[in-house]
């Protein structure tokens, strides 16, 4: 009865949508994302994404959401640079952005549950988020905005994509460390000689107060006992933890060895934790004055030389020398845009690195340089804004996804996000020129550019 139900719901949904204005028909097919919806190569991403998709429903199970209308949420939150929430929610308000993602009329209900798109990231992987890039430079070439010849010379650099944590002061980790443990006793039914509750706050003030007015001596003994009182709960806890069965156990356990990771480690030791429950986070330092260091993950961002299309982004565990991960890189934008590059603009930090078949050029070669390799070599600093608006306008500042992996899947999706725009502002530049054209134009043809879009 429940199936019957439901298929009556849905098919007395579909026969009310007969007698509703389309949304061609409320819009203006003129405006910029309009365009565009009707310029992505959509049927290419679903045929490219189906192999992640769920089974067939009559085996049992929900059906999937559409895959435009997914892929689309995706590009809208980063192009935006809004939260699952929040792009559900302007979703519902805007007839446009319902126009991108494939719907027919417009509809007054939450497209899905914001923990839909979580659950779609991790189950396209880094592979299937490569794919909704690369159908944005394939929008990108099917609307002439960019050719094989701009493809196979791009621009690399790299930049922190920093994780959402605190800053990673030792007093606060001896801290949370001791507090996390505390919780997973209670939960788990584990009784502790002592939790420390009163005590070991106000240490965790006291090493602040010191450390702001540079008292580091007394700093330093409040960072000894909180290593104390931590690692006597490591070890109360340690104790018990033979009690404890199955997944319980493990997780205890887990929580265990990053404790005392943080207990034992010291100001200059290498490969440090700097965060409880993200430990793929490093200390990068990039030399910049205000922010000398920056705790996330290195990713590299390649973009074609002239016209700033990003074809590449990756992220980078481990901090590697930027040279080391040129060829990685280089490959990825193979992948992604279909086309090898066969010039790679780079600065000093990747110099070293030679790559069979691609010429590299950087500063560190004046005397190896032609002319034109030189007005080329002076077209570097362009990824810069390139990079900057990824930060401040498509959510690259700070990833909240989880783990390494997440780290891989939001820095492409921040890619994604930014050619979206840049997809935008090349419609509305070319149908600018092409008015300009067709008023200028008094031979009654019908201009080149016209004919394109036609």
């Amino acid at each position: 009865m429940r199936k019957r139900s439901v298929a009556a719901d849905s098919a007395a949904a579909h026969a009310d949508e007969l007698f509703r204005s389309r949304l061609e028909n409320q819009i203006d097919l003129r405006h910029p994302l309009a365009k565009l919806a009707q310029r992505m190569p959509w049927a290419d991403l679903e045929d490219a994404l189906a192999p992640t998709l769920p089974p067939d429903p009559a085996r049992g199970g929900r059906p999937a959401l559409p895959v435009r209308l997914m892929a689309g949420l995706l590009y809208l939150k980063h192009a935006y640079d809004l939260s699952d929430e929040e792009v559900c929610l302007r979703w519902l308000e805007n007839p446009y952005w319902q126009f991108f993602t494939g719907e027919v009329v417009f509809q007054t209900t939450l497209p899905c549950n914001p923990s839909s798109l979580t659950r779609w990231r991790q189950r396209l992987g880094e592979a299937g988020m490569e794919e909704l890039l690369a159908q944005t430079i394939a929008a990108a070439r099917s609307m002439k905005a960019v050719d094989a010849r701009e493809l196979s010379r791009v621009i690399v650099d790299t930049t922190v994509q920093e994780k959402a944590i605190a800053h990673p002061t030792d007093s606060r980790l001896l801290e949370v460390a001791r507090k996390k443990l505390v919780l997973l006793s209670r939960r788990n039914g584990l009784k502790l000689r002592q939790t420390y509750e009163r005590e070991a706050p106000g240490l965790a003030r006291k090493a602040g107060r010191h450390a702001h007015a540079r008292q580091f001596k007394r700093m330093r003994r409040v960072l000894k006992r909180q290593r104390t009182l931590l690692g006597r709960v490591i070890r109360d806890v340690g104790r018990q933890l033979g009690t404890l069965e199955g997944a319980a156990r493990e997780q205890v356990q887990v929580w265990l060895e990053r404790a005392e990771r943080i207990r034992s480690q010291q100001p200059k030791d290498k490969h440090k934790l700097y965060a409880l429950h993200a430990p793929e986070v490093e200390c990068i330092g990039k030399g910049k004055a205000r922010k000398p260091y920056e705790f996330g993950v290195k990713v590299g961002i390649a973009v074609t030389a002239r016209k700033g299309l990003v074809v590449g982004a990756r992220s980078f565990p481990g901090n590697p020398y930027d040279g080391d991960t040129l060829a990685e890189q280089l490959e990825q934008v193979e992948i992604v845009s279909g086309q090898k590059p066969t010039t790679a603009i780079v600065d000093l930090g990747f110099r070293g690195r030679e790559l069979e078949g691609v010429t590299v050029l950087h500063r560190g070669k004046p005397k190896r340089l032609t002319r034109r390799q030189w007005a080329w070599v002076k077209r570097r600093q362009a990824v810069e804004p390139v990079i900057g608006h990824l930060k401040g306008d498509c959510r690259l500042r700070r990833c909240h996804l989880k783990g390494a992996e997440g780290d891989a899947l939001h820095v492409i999706a921040c890619a994604a996000g930014y050619n979206i725009r840049w997809l935008l502002r090349w419609i509305v530049f070319l149908w600018a020129w092409i008015r300009a054209v067709a008023s200028a134009d008094t031979s009654g043809r019908q201009p080149l550019g016209l004919r394109r879009l036609a």
